[in-house]
């Protein structure tokens, strides 16, 4: 990702590079096994960095299909996608929504009896089938139809036939371990959605992909390893970094004991020490807890946090770095530390990283 300029010094930038984002979505297609195809999740903003941007540059490279978590994200997504392309709606069509759904060219997931009957109520009215996908639960206890609930849905045949079923799809729990429970959710998905064989089958996320042929179905709908989270966690990560995000240094000063750092006055100087202080904090969406336990990084050079990451501003350790000066730029994520690293010592996943990245950001984007 090359260096970007920033319209205002003062402000911290995040670059995000829609290059390595498609790379990813072709390299996770090209492990789904013969006649499968690959979506791509754009939900939570395609996970805080920008949809508007991501699922056209994803559409431009050959995806045709797509997922978000709420009615608004697709409306919004709509108008910038192919007609052609399908736009699924993870939480489905609640009452009230169905002529919106209609109107926009929309895909509900049916999680349960009450969507499925008044979508096919809404299809009785217009006289023509309309198309959804169908949710079955097989272990998450989330969102989707309990085994009974399909059961009885299956055996109501002619009762959903207003229903152009495109997708019977389920969602893995714990696909980036190795356990039993990835077989035992792949054993109930084949017979549950044997009950719809014309429909095609999703069942793998992004760590799903790695666990084989036999959970790639139809149509794999990958999330998190599209912007560069590992998705294979203990092995390298096979995704490519998508983000990099830096900070301008606002001040430097010596300090020695006995002075404090930050609110609470939580640590204190042991010795002489030069320290930076950074325009990022957690109204950025910068980790609270990485409060005296978090890098980052200057020219080869790990700079710890000291003391509480406050609302707009870090401070880090500069000693080491006699050469950083005002206006310089400090790493936060990218080629010294990726997202996965930020989130293992924050205490979290790499999924919340991403999500609460901040708008007060200068965004670049590198185009795919």
């Amino acid at each position: 990702m090359g260096a970007a300029a920033a319209p205002h010094p003062s402000r911290s930038i995040l670059e995000i590079d829609l290059r390595a984002i498609v790379a990813n979505w072709r390299a996770l297609g090209a492990r789904l096994a013969q006649g499968a195809t690959c979506a791509g999740v754009v939900k939570a903003d395609a996970y805080g960095l920008g949809a508007a941007q991501v699922a056209p540059a994803l559409a431009q490279a050959g995806c045709t299909e797509f997922f978000v978590a709420h009615l608004e994200e697709a409306l919004a997504l709509r108008p910038l996608l192919p007609e052609t392309a399908y736009l699924h709606v993870l939480n489905g069509c609640l009452p009230g929504e169905e002529q919106i759904f209609v109107a926009a060219g929309l895909v509900p997931v049916l999680n349960d009896p009450g969507q499925v009957a008044s979508w096919t109520a809404q299809a009785r009215r217009l006289g023509h089938p309309l198309p959804a996908a169908l949710h079955l639960d097989t272990g998450m206890s989330r969102l989707g139809l309990t085994p009974r609930e399909a059961q009885t849905l299956a055996a109501q045949g002619e009762a959903s036939a207003p229903i152009d079923l495109r997708l019977v799809m389920s969602h893995l729990a714990r696909a980036e371990e190795a356990c039993a429970m990835n077989g035992e959710q792949l054993a109930r998905f084949a017979v549950l959605r044997a009950r719809w064989p014309a429909a095609r089958a999703s069942l793998a996320n992004s760590s799903g992909i790695f666990l084989g042929a036999p959970f790639h179905f139809d149509l794999a709908r990958p999330g998190a390893a599209l912007y560069g989270i590992n998705p294979v966690p203990g092995r390298p990560n096979p995704q490519l970094a998508v983000v990099r995000l830096t900070a301008p240094v606002l001040q430097i000063r010596d300090i020695a004991p006995p002075e404090t750092i930050g609110y609470g006055a939580t640590f204190q100087a042991p010795a002489a020490m030069r320290v930076a202080t950074l325009a990022c904090g957690y109204a950025d969406g910068w980790p609270r807890s990485l409060s005296s336990s978090g890098t980052v990084h200057h020219e080869g050079l790990s700079l710890p946090i000291l003391g509480r990451v406050s609302m707009d501003t870090i401070v880090v350790d500069a000693t080491a770095a006699p050469g950083l000066r005002v206006g310089n730029r400090v790493e936060l994520l990218g080629s010294t530390i990726g997202v996965d690293q930020v989130a293992d010592a924050a205490g979290t996943n790499g999924y919340e990283v991403l999500t609460r990245l901040g708008r007060r950001f200068s965004r670049v984007y590198a185009a795919a």
